[in-house]
């Protein structure tokens, strides 16, 4: 299935969870912040939010500094 994601259309397995993106996309244990459809899914609920056709996801990477 499709989503788009941050603005790019990229092909998901059917059933696939947030948590399960994180991981493929490399950002597991890094601090993230998800949107899903212009709500945010909280950390609490990636391994239990899937994604859907045509889901619209934002994921934004928080960069320390000083």
């Amino acid at each position: 299935m499709n989503i788009i994601l941050n603005g790019e259309e990229r092909r998901v397995d059917a059933g696939q969870t947030v948590l399960q993106l994180i991981e493929q996309l490399g950002y597991q244990g890094k601090r993230i912040a998800v949107e899903r459809n212009g709500e945010i899914v909280p950390r609490s609920a990636h391994a239990s939010t899937p994604l859907a056709e045509g889901d619209r996801l934002e994921i934004v990477i928080a960069v320390g500094g000083g």
